[in-house]
């Protein structure tokens, strides 16, 4: 695989990290650089680390964690979407901003949104270790780097325009677990010819 591809693949997988990173800059209401590193960090490690799992384990694998991870994407982002979206819906005072979401929220996000990665280290069984590692370290890195950016843009966002972000983000966390089950159902192929 060429590195053209690789950086392709990369931004790829990056994209639902950096959408559900504007839902965490939404919620946090202000520069955090604290809360903003710890999920650009745990977005990065776990769309590294899942490609390398469906490596590891090969084709066996793929089958057994193809049967059920769109459900578990669905329900975590759903579960955190609609609790965004009741969140959204209390009274808050002008301008106080969210606590940081916890380790524990931010790992089950991280984990969401990068359980389609499994299958991506099965696209690497007949590269070799040194390309491989190079992919795993982009994939990272992409992740990180569009995190932090889906983070900042989630702020601007948050500050600027005149609706209820934290709405939006509840329902962005929402639609990208729906269209994470859609795809890994082929529902979406069957219904839009996609």
């Amino acid at each position: 695989m060429d590195v053209g591809t690789i950086l392709l693949l990369a931004i790829a997988l990056a994209m639902d990290c950096f959408a559900v990173s504007i839902t965490n800059g939404v919620a946090l209401g202000r520069f955090h650089f604290v809360p903003i590193m710890k999920m650009a960090l745990l977005f990065g490690f776990f769309q590294a680390f899942m490609p390398l799992i469906g490596w590891l384990a090969g084709v066996g694998f793929k089958e057994k964690i193809e049967a059920y991870d769109h459900w578990i994407a669905l329900a975590v982002l759903v579960f955190l979407g609609v609790k965004m979206i009741r969140e959204s819906r209390s009274d808050k005072e002008e301008g106080e901003s969210q606590p940081a979401l916890r380790w524990k929220t931010l790992t089950l996000l991280a984990i969401a949104t990068s359980i389609d990665a499994l299958a991506t280290g099965l696209v690497f069984i007949s590269e070799t270790i040194p390309t491989f590692a190079f992919a795993l370290t982009m994939i990272g890195l992409f992740s990180f780097a569009l995190s932090v950016a889906g983070n900042l843009v989630g702020l601007y966002l948050g500050r600027h325009l005149p609706v209820n972000m934290e709405l939006v983000g509840g329902l962005v966390l929402i639609g990208i677990g729906v269209k994470i089950f859609l795809e890994h159902t082929a529902l979406l192929s069957t219904l839009f010819g996609i």
